[in-house]
């Protein structure tokens, strides 16, 4: 699996920009322009943050205190995606499509 095969659906969450936005005023992402305004350029699908998926993403059995990566299991988990990640902590969850990241 690629992200660059065309046949590929690639969505981006709502929880990545809200991460990236963050990281960014922090200064801890160089990151020039819209994030939002790029999955678009690219052709990607935003995924937005629904209830169920705050809901899923407290509940989750996992010992895993990071909240914007709670939120992207239990995305991923509702609508049956493959998360790419180089997150070895997400990696170990158990019951996730998970691809490596860099």
């Amino acid at each position: 699996m690629a992200i660059a095969d065309p046949a590929n659906r690639v969505f981006v969450s709502a929880v990545s920009i809200w991460e990236i936005a963050i990281k960014r005023r922090l200064g801890k992402l160089s990151f020039q322009g819209s994030a939002s305004a790029v999955i678009h350029v690219n052709g990607f699908y935003a995924l937005p943050i629904l209830p169920i998926d705050a809901e899923e993403a407290g509940g989750l059995e996992w010992n895993h205190t990071d909240p914007f990566d709670r939120l992207l299991v239990a995305q991923s988990l509702r609508a049956g995606l493959t998360l790419v990640t180089a997150d070895s902590r997400i990696h170990a969850y158990a019951g996730i499509a998970v691809l490596r990241a860099g």
